[in-house]
């Protein structure tokens, strides 16, 4: 029987690990983690005929190499074992690619990009389900993959798929050589993962494969880096752009443009632009894109306005919580990055108190701080980046901080201050990973919720 080895106890590798067993792999899963809570998902998937390690770093043992060896988007691609593993030209890849080999009669859109990814793959979600199509998001919002390549294995009922929906972090990107999607979008590029992928031209290469591969290619015009490359690398791509037909990088029958405030795709009027209520011109370009891999799709334009004019946004990301003494709270963890957090202040009313902090990430943070000097009456600081965060802010010649050093604190201190300073918004958008004090920018963000709740 051959071996699957699958590194990862998240959703994602047990999602791998019953779908290898499903198709007749005998699966072994690790994790480093020792933590109790993993204990009764070590009991039950033992029970279904899964090897599970927990505290364990893998090795290759030349008695019983794998035949394959699937990847969680957590593990780094050039860690020594992969890299060995490779060597030996051990078959390995990630989940997502896994999925691809059991799913790869089934169109895929694939929509990659900095920032912007989520907000985009739950519009083209939306709008494919809209028009009745069965058409399921994953990766990194909705399924894990392989949960839906299961669901093929085991001929559910549900598994008819007319498309898959995939977002696509450069992590997946990076441990997927061959998946290729029908249509790929790349919603915007600005420094990021520099941890992980060392350098920007690095970075830009592997969400580039994804595009490469794809048949058809949406770009977002306003990028500025996309609109750079764009005008030499490519030449054939249908191009966006919210700033008028003028402005785009294509033929105006290969485009998708605002203009007189109604949104024009290849030619064709589709809808009026105050029919969608996201608020932001960010919004606006992820609108665009999603629009431009639906009339690819083929979808008629009544089906997308009726999609659009009820699309209300995606939890984390600019997600309204509740209105207290005129203050709304608004979570936006999703903005893991200095340019996802500017995006956050320029789309809310000022004045505003801003919750930043969390773990630092590379990147170049003054376009972030001029939006703070612009509209923020009170910063409040979480987290390890904290001290660093007040320093940055105080050699900018911004003072109007404080580190509070917790979720808790800052909720708080927040209303207080929110009905002395007469604020208008108070907006958790840390510019930060979450991973110092939460387990992802999800539990960051439902911790933030349930404290903006009990303020009531």
């Amino acid at each position: 029987m051959a071996i699957a080895y699958i590194i990862g106890l998240g959703r994602s590798g047990v999602a791998a690990a019953k779908c290898l067993k499903e198709d007749g792999w005998k699966v072994i899963i690790s994790d480093r983690s020792t933590s109790p809570n993993l204990t009764p998902l070590q009991q039950q998937l033992q029970a279904e005929g899964i090897t599970v390690k927990l505290g364990h770093t893998p090795h290759l043992n030349t008695n019983s190499l794998p035949q394959l060896i699937v990847v969680s988007p957590g593990v780094p691609w050039d860690t020594p074992f992969l890299i060995e593993a490779r060597q030996q030209n051990i078959d390995t890849i990630g989940e997502l690619e896994l999925a691809w080999r059991y799913l790869n009669s089934c169109p895929w859109v694939g929509i990659t990009g900095t920032n912007g990814k989520t907000t985009t793959t739950a519009l083209v979600a939306a709008i494919f389900q809209g028009a009745k199509l069965n058409a399921p998001s994953c990766g990194n919002i909705g399924y894990a993959a392989c949960e839906l390549a299961l669901s093929k294995l085991k001929k559910d009922s549900t598994s008819n798929y007319d498309w898959i929906i995939a977002e696509i972090s450069s992590y997946q990107c990076e441990s997927s050589q061959k998946l290729n999607p029908k249509i790929g979008l790349w919603t915007t590029f600005t420094v990021d993962h520099l941890s992980r992928h060392k350098t920007l031209e690095n970075y830009y290469a592997i969400k580039a494969s994804l595009l490469y591969r794809s048949e058809y290619q949406v770009f977002n015009g306003d990028d500025p880096y996309l609109h750079q490359t764009g005008l030499h690398q490519w030449a054939d791509a249908y191009w966006t752009t919210v700033k008028g037909k003028d402005n785009l990088l294509c033929d105006p029958s290969k485009g998708v443009y605002i203009q007189d405030n109604w949104v024009v795709a290849f030619g064709e009027l589709i809808l009026p632009l105050n029919l969608f209520k996201m608020p932001g011109f960010h919004n606006q370009q992820n609108l665009l894109m999603a629009i431009a891999a639906a009339r690819l799709a083929g979808i008629e334009k009544g089906s997308i306005a009726s999609a659009i004019a009820t699309f209300t946004g995606v939890p984390h990301r600019l997600e309204y919580i509740i209105t207290i003494d005129g203050i709304e709270f608004i979570n936006d963890s999703k903005a893991t990055n200095y340019d996802a957090a500017e995006v956050g202040l320029l789309s809310v009313k000022s004045p505003t108190i801003l919750i930043a902090g969390g773990e630092e990430k590379e990147g170049d943070d003054s376009k972030w701080i001029t939006q703070i000097k612009s509209k923020v009456a009170k910063v409040l600081l979480i987290g390890q980046a904290a001290e660093n965060f007040a320093q940055r802010l105080h050699d900018a010649d911004y003072h109007d901080y404080k580190i509070v050093e917790t979720m808790d604190k800052a909720v708080e201190e927040s209303l207080s201050l929110g009905r002395k300073l007469n604020i208008k918004v108070v907006l958790l958008s840390p510019a930060c990973a979450s991973f110092d004090q939460y387990q992802s920018f999800e539990h960051r963000g439902e911790h933030f919720r349930e404290l903006c709740q009990q303020l009531k």
